[in-house]
């Protein structure tokens, strides 16, 4: 699914699901860098990042991937 990675002002990463209308903030990170692993949201989802350089400038849309916790 196409999601929408953003930064606010003080530094915290966001994620917005167009298809859903649904922003929430991300509250862990695999990775330090962000890409190439997973993210939890807030609401509980874990979303696979690709893998992509740890310059990519913010916003950025990107392809990820809904896990499943089961």
């Amino acid at each position: 699914m196409k999601v929408m990675i953003r930064k606010d002002a003080a530094g915290s990463l966001s994620v917005y699901v167009p298809k859903k209308d649904l922003e929430e903030p991300v509250v862990a990170q695999e990775c330090p860098d962000l890409w190439g692993g997973s993210v939890t949201l807030a609401n509980g989802w874990r979303l696979a990042l690709p893998d992509l350089a740890a310059d990519t400038r913010l916003p950025v849309t990107v392809e990820a991937r809904r896990l499943d916790d089961a």
